[in-house]
């Protein structure tokens, strides 16, 4: 549970990159020991979302700008790849799953839910990539996603042109149903390398603002 509330926090930027978490005030906060605090800390250093140490304690993980540009190239590797190989074998109830994902989402696009939108964003791409049952890669693939996510958070409560991303994902969809297989996957490549280069723009004045 205060993994999970952790993890949450994290992504939806109640915690900011590079912020200090103190053991004692969350033990405090949840009610117990410092122990399970401790253990979900380490689960969180472990999916890459907190920096643990043993001499200064923990801190939420602050990327630079480097490493979040590699974040989405290996976004991109691996969700081109999952992609390739689940259209050929995409049932209509796989189909009917993306709708419905896509459904919702699009609701929380009018309702500025950036939270839910970003939850969902995420099960979308999943859902697509599913059929392609590549096991060690959905895992490669999940830590990746852990790491993009809060920054995709950031880039989505501040976009201004919201019908680019809601006509991509329209899109993506229709080309795996017709089995356009290159055309999806450029597609794919494109929509997320889009957000990187937004996002980086986005980062890259937020850090020169704080230096």
């Amino acid at each position: 549970m205060i993994a999970n509330d952790l993890r949450d926090r994290i992504l939806s930027g109640d915690l900011a990159e590079g912020e200090t978490i103190r053991q004692e005030a969350l033990a405090e906060e949840y009610d117990v020991s410092r122990m399970p605090v401790r253990e979900a800390l380490k689960q969180l250093d472990a999916e890459g979302l907190v920096a643990l140490t043993n001499n200064r304690g923990a801190s939420v993980t602050k990327h630079s700008l480097a490493e979040i540009a590699e974040i989405f190239d290996l976004r991109i590797l691996l969700e081109v790849d999952l992609f390739r190989r689940a259209i050929p074998t995409m049932t209509s109830a796989d189909f009917a799953e993306c709708t419905d994902i896509l459904r919702r989402m699009e609701a929380s696009y009018d309702a500025n839910d950036v939270g839910q939108w970003g939850a969902l964003n995420h099960q979308f791409h999943a859902a697509l990539y599913a059929a392609a049952g590549r096991n060690l890669t959905n895992d490669l693939l999940h830590r990746v996603a852990l790491q993009s996510d809060r920054y995709v958070r950031m880039h989505l409560s501040v976009m201004e042109q919201r019908e680019p991303a809601r006509r991509d994902h329209r899109e993506l969809l229709w080309l795996a149903q017709a089995g356009q297989i290159d055309t999806a996957c450029a597609l794919l490549a494109a929509h997320i390398g889009r957000t990187r280069e937004q996002l980086l723009t986005l980062m890259t004045a937020r850090r020169g603002a704080e230096t």
